[in-house]
């Protein structure tokens, strides 16, 4: 059944408000499936781990999940329903311990880290540290919920009006609204927040508007090419909020408080999570939804991609190349149309252009170099097309029933007899809204900034194709299906999904996600950072960008917006690419990939032209710091971590950086800045004149920074003018930091054997702990790794490396360590620079 909110779908509040609900709690005895453990005077009754409470015109449940983590449902039916998602993962319902005491008005539920009030009159809840009395956030106490009942519909198409419409997107299936039958009602439902005083708010995913800091703000959340939907909010204060519910949303927040909307839902259902840092809230986050597994070592290398790749000899001319010049490259990436003509999506590869799938594997992993292929989820008047609507896993718009595990189960087999059984290595899958209602020319004003219009207009689409309850997790259910799948099939290859939609939950599938088709102008690009470090901070990892973004030309359609229709033939648009490439360079993914115009190094000028040099000397330093950069990914595994961050994560008491947009760090150690405008040429090759070489950065106050290219030393808490060639990204390492770092390799695969060297940058104390395993396995969850913990005494100067623990096959019970003092990047990568150790895995010191 395909379920939507109505054509008309707004309950009467979005005109005249909401309903109010503030009914007094009254006394009751029976509460249907609800375990009574205790019952009290005032209207209650006591569950194991918190508190039911009934209205006139609703029910709420308020339980402990864990100390740190409670979980709030409110519903208008008979009973809880649930909202039919999978964004937790199942978990045994333990008893918590908690205290519980009738206070002025209400009730305080009390575990040793987290106190819950409950306002007896209204059921607004009150969230407190249970240690300092410190509210850490309160629903509105007069008005904390609103609930409006909505009709759904089924939406039957027409089949007689089926017909394949060009997109910029693919092709499409597109039929005709025969008719709509109501077929039930849902709720659409308003939760009440009033936040402190100075408090940031962050996440909900990577959206289109320039925003980093959400208060004050109205977010449109949904499923879209350019929009990736997290329903989770992270903030300074100490909490993170996760609202589990299938549906489209709308945040507001205003001088009077702000809400969460659900569109289409069965109950409100969201977790308090409470967490004395941002990481701690992260942490909180994947406890509940799921940990993100260790990505392949050899993704964090550089990615080759453009739109696209035509044949094999192509896929492998290209690597050769790559070779030849001694540019670093572990993964090329084959894009959309490999099949035979006409047969949109099918997962079948037109044996004209790719005449052996298995020798085009086997000749890339030849050159030391992984292949990654597009999928899509709407195969089209193709023989996948007939097998699926024969089976019964189609839904409308030849979009396949991801909801259905035996579709899922189907469609890994034609990936695996395709592709994976072939010896591809990594997924790109694409497409996974999966329909856009506005990618095609729209009326005259229909823009970027049309987010309220985009909303209602994709919503609308995807209701009626996947139900109204469920139209933003398609990606999370098509996720599952590729990780259980392969996962089924072998343990011996780590899953790589790189996807362009996410939800709550996704990142326990192995996914990145990428922001959909973006534009090649400046502006797009600086709105484009603060996208991504929102996206992060949910808790989901894994983000990334189309380096260059993959419109460079203007279009008659409004997301067709690129400044530079001569591609890398103007001077304005290498400058672009190589900043993009620079802050790519610290996402955790670097990949190239765009339409309109060719990508790889050597078409942007030739050795020895600023351009071609510049692309060539970031790549290097990203492969001098896989080491790093592989640590950070074990970390993100071992500990929640995240590894690119806003400044929030790391210097929340510091109010000036709560909302800059252009910088943050990666990892512990590195301040990035990157440049989002020109300073060499405008669009057209037009050369600039006068414009100065330089950036304004903001330091954090509470340490001090090292410029990474020059050495120079700076206190925190102060703007700066950074350097800012076009060679430089401007970049700084907080004192009291370790960095190990690699040899320049022409694949990550080349690590093994090869001398590290340990940058130590004093200023203050410093830990950092080294991570190794097999690279791309699943081992690592059997206990096959090993970490190496380093600490650096700044008083003493001693280097500390303790005893290594663990192990996995092909460890190198032996090495040979180079500990640099950190200067400018000259000093650090000199040749014979530092001090030599020979490390065999016993606890060793190194003076400097």
């Amino acid at each position: 059944m395909d379920i939507e909110v109505s054509a008309n779908p707004r309950p009467s509040f979005w005109k005249s408000g909401f309903s109010k609900f503030s009914a007094a709690l009254c006394f009751f005895i029976s509460v249907g499936s609800v375990a009574m453990v205790a019952a009290a005077d005032d209207g209650y009754v006591m569950l194991e781990n918190g508190v039911y409470c009934r209205t006139a015109d609703g029910r709420m449940r308020v339980e402990f999940v864990s100390p740190d983590i409670v979980r709030v449902r409110y519903t208008r039916e008979a009973d809880f329903l649930g909202n039919g998602t999978i964004v937790c993962v199942e978990r045994t319902e333990n008893k918590v311990p908690f205290q519980v005491a009738s206070v002025s008005g209400g009730l305080s539920l009390q575990s040793d880290s987290l106190e819950v009030r409950v306002d007896l009159n209204t059921c607004a809840l009150t969230y407190k540290d249970a240690r300092t009395g410190k509210v850490l956030l309160s629903e509105r106490q007069d008005m904390p919920r609103e609930a409006e009942k909505t009709y759904m519909e089924n939406v039957v198409y027409d089949p007689d009006s089926r017909r394949i419409e060009k997109t910029a997107d693919g092709e499409k299936e597109v039929m005709d609204v025969l008719r709509r039958d109501t077929v039930g009602w849902t709720w659409t439902f308003r939760n009440h927040f009033r936040w402190s005083e100075g408090e940031a708010l962050y996440g909900l995913g990577c959206h289109m508007e320039d925003f980093l800091d959400l208060r004050g703000k109205t977010m449109y959340l949904c499923q879209h090419n350019l929009k990736e939907m997290v329903p989770v909010l992270n903030s300074t204060a100490g909490y993170g909020l996760l609202f589990d519910a299938g549906c489209g949303m709308k945040f507001q927040d205003g001088a009077e408080g702000g809400f969460m909307e659900l569109e289409a839902a069965k109950e409100v259902d969201y977790y308090f999570m409470k967490g004395s840092t941002m990481d701690r809230v992260v942490a909180q986050y994947r406890k509940l939804t799921g940990q993100s597994p260790m990505m392949p070592r050899y993704i964090f290398g550089y990615i080759q991609s453009k739109e696209r790749y035509t044949h094999s000899k192509e896929l492998v001319d290209v690597v050769q190349e790559y070779r030849r010049r001694q540019v670093p490259l572990d993964v090329i990436v084959q894009d959309w149309n490999y099949w035979p003509g006409g047969q949109w999506g099918y997962m079948k590869m037109n044996r004209e252009n790719y005449p052996d799938p298995r020798a085009l594997a086997d000749s890339i992993h030849a050159w030391d170099a992984k292949l990654m292929v597009s999928i899509w989820p709407n195969p089209t008047n193709c023989p996948q097309t007939k097998d699926f609507e024969r089976r019964g896993f189609m839904l409308p718009r030849s979009v396949y029933d991801v909801f259905n595990p035996l579709a899922r189960a189907r469609y890994w087999e034609y990936a695996d007899g395709e592709f994976f059984g072939n010896g591809f290595d990594a997924w790109w899958c694409d497409c996974t809204e999966p329909l856009d209602a506005d990618w095609r020319p729209m009326p005259e004003g229909y823009g970027w900034d049309s987010h309220e219009e985009r909303w209602k207009g994709n919503l609308a689409l995807l209701d009626g194709v996947l139900g109204a309850e469920r139209s933003s997790l398609f990606s999370l259910y098509h996720s599952k299906g590729l990780y259980e799948n392969q996962r089924a099939t072998t343990d011996r290859k780590r899953v790589v999904n790189l996807t362009r939609s996410s939800y709550a939950g996704q990142q326990r599938y192995s996914t990145i996600t990428w922001n959909g088709d973006t534009h090649a102008s400046w502006k797009s690009f600086a709105q484009q950072i603060p996208q991504g470090l929102n996206f992060m901070a949910t808790g989901c990892p894994y983000w990334t960008v189309d380096i260059g973004s993959f419109f460079t030309r203007k279009g008659r359609e409004w997301f067709r917006a690129g400044d530079f229709d001569a591609g890398v033939d103007d001077m304005g648009y290498r400058e672009y690419y190589v900043r993009m490439l620079q802050y790519g360079a610290f996402l955790p993914l670097f990949r190239s990939h765009g339409t309109d115009t060719p990508r790889e190094i050597w078409r942007f000028g030739r050795p020895g032209e600023p351009f071609y040099d510049s692309i060539l000397r970031m790549i290097r330093l990203r492969y001098r710091l896989i080491p790093y950069i592989y640590s950070l990914a074990g970390k993100v595994t071992q500990e929640s971590y995240t590894m690119s961050r806003l400044l929030a994560f790391d210097f929340a008491d510091d109010a000036r950086v709560h909302d800059i947009k252009d910088e943050f760090m990666f990892g512990p150690a590195f301040l990035v800045c990157p440049v989002t405008r020109p300073m060499y040429y405008d669009k057209g090759s037009v050369a600039l004149q006068g414009v100065e070489k330089t950036r304004t950065v903001y330091l954090p106050e509470g340490t001090d920074w090292v410029d990474f290219w020059s050495g120079k030393k700076y206190r925190g808490g102060r703007d700066v003018k950074a350097d800012a060639p076009i060679d430089k990204i401007p970049l700084f390492v907080r004192q009291g930091s370790i960095v190990p770092m690699g040899p320049v390799v022409q694949h990550t695969g080349e690590l093994s054997g090869k001398e590290l060297t340990i940058v130590v940058y004093p200023g203050r104390d410093a830990i950092f702990t080294l991570y190794e395993d097999e690279g791309d396995n699943y081992g690592y969850e059997q206990g096959r790794f090993s970490t190496i913990r380093m600490e650096w005494d700044d008083s003493r100067g001693v280097l500390s490396i303790a005893r290594r623990e663990g192990s996995f096959p092909g460890m190198e019970e032996s090495r040979k360590f180079r500990v640099v003092l950190g200067g400018s990047a000259d000093e650090v990568f000199r040749e014979g620079a530092g001090v030599e150790v020979r490390y065999d895995g016993t606890a060793t010191e190194c003076r400097l």
